[in-house]
């Protein structure tokens, strides 16, 4: 009796594989490659259930339990794993690490790769318009540190400050993900709320000391003083969790996050996350509503509208970058020929900043690799059409700018223009690349040819008419003979098989041939791998330089856009001045000016303040008369004028700000049981 009891509790050697996997990853959904499906077990076949819409069944686990299954084929992983982390869950994929064919017993498995809400590089997780951020909060007496990477760009960066300020960097940066230490788990929930997917690491991953290490053997520098984030000691504490993290989701290769750069909180205007709210900036406040970034954003590369973006939230305060913004906007404003040329070409870059990081990270597949090449190609002329121009900072950004030119020529001489997404689909090599290659290619082609042939001749030679070139698994390719014409087998055949009514026979030649054309196809596809595999190495030398080109056409994305919205709604040059002076003449809503019926006017308003006459406006009137709109109008005016773009105004001179308050409509902290005068009192 106690012997059947224990056999019953016994696990499968599978499911024993199963759970040492699945107790490494405790908070994550575990996808498990069994042959040619992804199954997942218990509770997470529950939710895999749900959230994928598939059929849950029941399997026996050992001899009396059952545990519930939901599986679905390996090749729909990409539409299926994007639904998962929408959902908001971690998923760990655990393969096969050997070849089943060459095992006995159970294959070797383990975790490849765990892809959380802030880390992936799967296109349908990711939203090409939008940067997909991973947050790391660290909690210090005073202010709190924080960093922001995106995993899919390379793009890392630091902070610290008050408890407000970084509110407003979350707000801006919207991370779809954030991390931070367990022991402020509770500091984490009272500011976080519930809005965002969180994750908590250990206490010592959050230690100064091994932080800095981290970031200066990443970076393999003796100091963080050139990034300038040498004094966050808060900012570099959240920065190392990350690179922590990144370990500990099996993202070892990150070679393309090649700096990180410090948010200067003095050189951008302050918006707290009320105003940004309220000027309806990136995100509408009403369903069916148009942010500000809906006018401005007419860029045509996904690189242009994240930068687009981050323009919005972080206005610049210094007179001298915002004038040479300008100044690029005015140039290609005049010159809408140039400007159209350069747009054309902008259109087939795709999103360059990260098909280079799918490079660094040898994952990109070689449909990727030519919409690469298509993106180097196209950025030549670019980079020429600049330096033609007259103007000296389209020519100081096109001289930054790196034609690749190696790496272009050799994508060109050695990929197929139209090679398949897979590696082991073949076909990706172009011919006249290595001439073996070539020879097994013809082989495969020709082998059916060849067989037709030898059949032909040897009928001749034998005179055996009814002579067939066949092939089964066994023996491979034969002849086979009926027995009527057996005495007329040339002697060299070797027999291999004794039929009723017939003889099967192989000949060297047939064997030679055999080995010929059953290894062509395995060779073909590993000669196409090993010469792919090189092709990604080379690129990978690139990568800096490549992402250093996308930044400046995002840039020039950016501004060949502010030219095309200032001409269509006839916005104007504003001028940029060191006084505290503000005029605006015929001002108008940049959004609400759209959005009026065809052939209604909008009714433009002066505005004019400074220090000595006029230093406050209070506006009345009755409702729905104008006067939020005229609060707004003035506020997008500034924001506008110092992100470089044109504005909508027949004359502007601004004198820089840097902040901006505002509070429209009594929405703000009902919740906490403050009057909005009250929030406006305390704020004033």
């Amino acid at each position: 009796m106690a012997k059947s009891k224990q056999k019953e509790g016994k696990e499968t050697p599978l499911m024993k594989q199963y759970n040492a996997i699945k107790s490494k990853h405790p908070g994550a959904l575990l996808l498990f490659r069994v042959g040619d499906f992804y199954e997942t077990f218990g509770e997470d076949a529950i939710v895999a259930s749900k959230v994928l819409d598939i059929v849950l069944t029941k399997r026996a686990n050992g001899a009396a339990s059952h545990i519930e299954l939901a599986g679905f084929p390996h090749h729909s992983l990409d539409s299926y794993l994007p639904k998962l982390v929408r959902a908001g869950n971690r998923v760990a994929i655990c393969d096969q690490l050997e070849d089943p064919k060459e095992v006995k017993g159970i294959v070797k498995r383990g975790v490849t790769e765990l892809v959380t809400p802030g880390l992936s590089f799967n296109d349908n997780v990711l939203d090409k318009r939008r940067n997909n951020y991973l947050a790391s909060l660290h909690f210090g007496k005073e202010s709190i540190g924080i960093a922001f990477l995106d995993l899919s760009t390379g793009e890392f960066m630091s902070a610290q400050g008050s408890q407000s300020y970084i509110e407003k960097l979350l707000q801006s940066f919207s991370p779809s993900e954030l991390i931070f230490s367990k022991a402020f788990k509770q500091r984490a929930q009272e500011m976080l709320k519930d809005q965002y997917t969180t994750f908590h690491c250990e206490d010592w991953v959050y230690q100064y000391d091994y932080a800095y290490e981290k970031l200066t053997n990443h970076f393999a520098t003796n100091n963080l003083k050139g990034f300038g984030i040498e004094n966050l000691e808060l900012g570099i504490i959240a920065a190392g969790a990350v690179l922590y993290y990144l370990e500990e989701t099996e993202h070892r290769e990150v070679k393309h996050i090649a700096a990180i750069s410090r948010i200067a909180e003095e050189k951008y205007v302050w918006l707290d996350k009320f105003t940004i709210r309220n000027l309806e900036l990136v995100y509408a406040q009403q369903e069916g509503g148009v942010p500000l970034i809906q006018i401005l954003d007419q860029s045509v590369t996904p690189m242009g509208s994240r930068m687009m973006k981050k323009w919005m939230v972080l206005p610049l305060k210094e007179k001298e970058p915002i004038e040479e913004r300008l100044k690029v906007v005015a140039y290609f404003f005049e010159n809408k020929q140039l400007g159209d040329e350069i747009y054309g070409y902008l259109k087939h870059i795709g999103d360059l900043e990260r098909l280079i990081s799918k490079v660094a990270v040898g994952r990109i597949n070689p449909r990727e690799m030519n919409q690469l090449k298509k993106a180097l190609k196209n950025t030549v002329p670019i980079r020429d059409l600049m330096q033609s121009s007259d103007n000296p900072s389209l020519k100081k950004l096109a001289d930054q700018m790196n034609s690749c030119a190696f790496l272009l020529e050799k994508i060109e001489r050695e990929l197929q223009e139209d090679a398949p997404m897979l590696i082991h689909q073949g076909g990706i090599i172009k011919e006249g690349v290595d001439e073996q290659l070539d020879e097994y290619r013809s082989l495969a082609k020709s082998g059916k040819d060849y067989l037709v042939a030898l059949q032909q001749r040897e009928m001749q030679n034998t005179g055996i008419s009814s002579l067939k070139v066949a092939y089964n698994k066994v023996f491979g390719y034969y002849l086979e003979v009926t027995n009527v014409h057996k005495d007329k087998v040339p002697q060299e055949w070797i027999r291999k098989q004794t039929l009723v009514n017939a003889e099967r026979y192989i000949t060297p030649e047939l064997k030679t041939y055999e080995e010929k054309i059953l290894n062509a196809e395995e060779r073909m596809i590993a000669i196409e791998q090993k010469y792919f595999q090189a092709l990604v190495l080379d690129a990978a030398e690139y990568v800096t330089q490549i992402q250093h080109n996308a930044r400046i056409l995002a840039t020039v994305d950016c501004l060949l856009s502010f030219a095309h919205v200032a001409r269509i709604n006839n916005y104007s040059q504003p001028k940029i001045s060191d006084t505290d002076a503000l005029e605006i003449k015929d001002g108008r809503h940049p959004v609400i000016e759209k959005q009026l019926p065809a052939g209604e006017e909008y009714v433009p308003n002066d505005i004019y303040l400074d220090n000595e006459n006029q230093q406050i406006i209070i506006i009345t009137g009755p409702n729905m008369a104008g006067k939020s709109a005229l609060l707004r109008q003035t506020a997008l005016i500034v924001l506008m004028a110092q992100m470089g773009s044109f504005v909508p105004a027949s004359y502007a001179r601004i004198g820089i700000i840097d902040k901006v308050f505002t509070r429209v409509g009594a929405s703000d902290n009902l919740s906490k049981g403050e009057s909005t005068f009250m929030v406006e009192m305390t704020e004033t």
